[in-house]
Order: C-alpha cells, then structure tokens, then sequence
C-alpha cells in the first residue's frame, strides 16, 4: 500500500517515540503527585510546555495541552464565546461553512443550546476566507471570530495575519483552528496575531490523542472540562505526560526541519496537480493553486462518485480521502464543496491527496499512471 493521506494522520515519528517511552513505565508518576515520582513527570511537563512555548513564541503559562485538535476548537470557540458574553453581552460568532466540523458543529450547538447568534462567513471559489468577508460581517455584538489557518479538505491558506489585524482594530477576540497548517506553516502566534490557537499532535508525527490550546494572556475562557486545577484551572484531568511529551517533540522537529519537508513534498505535490488536471477530463483543482500547502492536492471530477473512486484506488494500493460524506444511501457533497458552489455532479467526485515524509517520486508517478484509468472506470460503473 502506498499512504497518500498525510492530512489524515501520520506515522509517528520515531525520535518522538523514543521520547516518549520512559514516561509509560519509568517515570510514569502523576504530575500532581508531591512525591519524586510526581516531580519528575511534572518536570517533564514543564519541559514540553517550555519546547511549545519556545515555537509559538508565547509564555508557558498560555499552553493549554489538550487530548487533540477537536477538543482543543472546542474549548476556544465554546469557553472564550461564553466568557466574552458574560463581559461584554456579545453573542454573535463568526465562523464559515469550509471550517472543520470540530467548529462547526460547536458552533451550531452554541445557536441551539446556549442563544448565541451564528453568522456564516462568505468565502470565495478557493474557500479563502478574505479579511474584508470579515471586516462586512463584524459587528458590535461579535463575540468571537474564528477562521481556520489552512483548509484540511481543500489545502487553501487563508490570511490569518490580515484577519487578525481586523479583528484587533475591531476589539474582537479571534481564534485559528491551526490543526492542519502547523506541519508546514509558521505558528508564530506574535507574527499572526492571533488570540486563540488550536494544534493536534498527529498532524505532524507526533501521537493521536494529543493537542494544545494558545490562549493569549488576559483571554477569558470558560472551561468546558471542570475538576481539578490542572492546566491552570482551564482544562481539567490527569496529563497525559508521555503523549504531551511526544506533542512537543513532534512540534519542534517540525519547525527544525520545516525547509527540508517543504522542499521534499512541494514538487511531487506539483507533479500531481499538474498531470491530473492535463491526463484527466471533466476534472478541476479544489482550493487556491498558490495559497495552499505544500503537501496538498485535492480535485474533483464530474461525474464520478468520491467513495467508489475512493475503493477502487484503495483495491489498487493506495490510500486517499474524499471530500463526500456517505450517508446511508445517499452520499452528498461536503459542506466545503457546497460552499465553493460546486454543482453536485461534481462536488461528488472530490478526491484528496496527501503527502508525507515516507511519500516517493516513484509512489507519485505510480499513482498518476494509475489514476486516470480509474476515475473513467468510476465514471462507468455510475453512469
């Protein structure tokens, strides 16, 4: 099999591994513990909390580490809407359609459970959030504004640093769901401006079940997680050392060795954009062709059915993701290919693929020869 999801998960990377291990069975004490094996695992804590510190150039004390991505979203759109409310009487929030569900769907349970206001930012055929789409729809009642770094389904990278400024010289708070960017973007949280930022560990071959949450000092936040004062009162539970141990390995490889990955993934990236769209008919590039991630190639193709592409790829040895959520009977285009207003005859056929550390310009080239007979057979069998 050769992986071509990349945006889906990544393999830990074995310098993480190795990091992590002592903290399963060594020194494998409880943070909160006053004893030596409690000092030694707070220790460790410290230490990883000083590595992420040190890459989002922020205090220690404005890490919030969390058991992944999602929960990380959660607690920034969720905790800084409520508390901003109770401060001020805000109540709109301001998110679009082309964010991960972990927002959205936070979101619409912020309008149906707890009477906030959800304003749907526009986006454009990139599914690019634009700083003037946020400048019309801020208002005084704003609570919140939350705008994703870069697009998991689509790769687009949207103008964080010109939002942020927006949202500065508006007073508003803004959060970046930064889960899928931080493999390959700058996280500098002084350059983006950003108040809140959301990171998952296994995006960038670290370990699933691991994230952190940037929460600018002076940010109100409730939190959705209550028990002991873990995490500076903000998220309570037992760390999970080793995990948070791995989470900011990962991350600081990451940055180290941002160039090289970069310099690795963009060209086979480029040699897949390039001949899909010449060796292929009816077919389109998702997201913007310039602002995007370097490891990211996402398509549709008329008239084709993602998931049976999806199966049939998968039967021929390579593993890729779709953009269509398969209902029970009724597969529909996602969310993102409504809002770059794509016809269903095409947001259907929605393809992703994704590169990676052990992705090589044979894998590519095999995949492109490969690809093109598959999506006419898909074409065949729903036609």
């Amino acid at each position: 099999m050769v992986y071509l999801d990349y945006a889906a998960t990544t393999p830990v990377d074995l310098r993480v591994y190795d990091a992590m291990k002592p903290y399963f069975s060594e020194s494998f004490g409880n943070p909160s513990s006053v004893h030596r094996y409690g000092q030694r695992a707070e220790a460790a804590l410290d230490s990883a909390r000083e590595t992420v510190a040190s890459v989002l150039h922020c205090r220690t004390d404005e890490i919030v580490f969390t058991s992944c991505g999602s929960e990380s979203d959660n607690l920034a759109l969720r905790g800084a809407s409520v508390a901003r409310r109770n401060e001020t009487g805000a109540n709109w929030i301001l998110v679009a359609r082309t964010e991960h569900p972990a927002i959205t769907k936070t979101a619409e349970q912020l309008e149906k459970y707890y009477g906030f206001q959800i304003e749907w930012l526009d986006v454009d055929k990139f599914g690019m959030v634009t700083a003037d789409a946020v400048e019309k729809a801020i208002c005084d009642k704003t609570a919140l504004v939350s705008v994703m770094y870069a697009n998991n389904e689509i790769g687009t990278i949207n103008p964080i640093k010109e939002i942020a400024e927006i949202c500065d010289q508006h007073g508003m708070l803004f959060h970046t769901d930064a889960v899928q960017a931080a493999a390959y973007l700058d996280v500098n949280v002084e350059k983006l401006g950003v108040d809140l930022m959301s990171l998952g560990g296994h995006k960038f071959y670290g370990p699933k079940g691991v994230g952190a949450l940037y929460v600018r000092k002076g940010t109100g936040l409730v939190p959705h997680l209550t028990g002991g004062g873990q995490e500076f009162g903000l998220r309570a539970g037992t760390q999970n050392v080793p995990y948070i141990v791995g989470f900011a390995e990962a991350l600081r490889l990451t940055v180290e060795e941002r160039e090289q990955r970069i310099a690795h993934v963009e060209p086979l990236r480029d040699r897949i954009i390039g001949n899909v769209l010449e060796s292929i008919p009816d077919s389109q590039l998702t997201g913007h062709l310039e602002s995007r991630l370097p490891q990211h190639a996402s398509f549709v193709f008329k008239d084709v059915d993602g998931n049976l592409l999806l199966t049939l790829l998968d039967a021929a040895g390579f593993a890729c993701s779709s953009g269509s959520a398969c209902k029970t009977g009724n597969p529909e285009p996602s969310d993102v290919m409504n809002a770059i207003g794509l016809s269903r005859e095409w947001g259907l056929g929605s393809l992703r693929v994704t590169l990676g550390s052990r992705t090589t310009p044979d894998d590519v080239e095999n995949f492109i020869t490969i690809l093109p007979g598959l999506v006419e057979k898909a074409r065949k069998l729903a036609g």
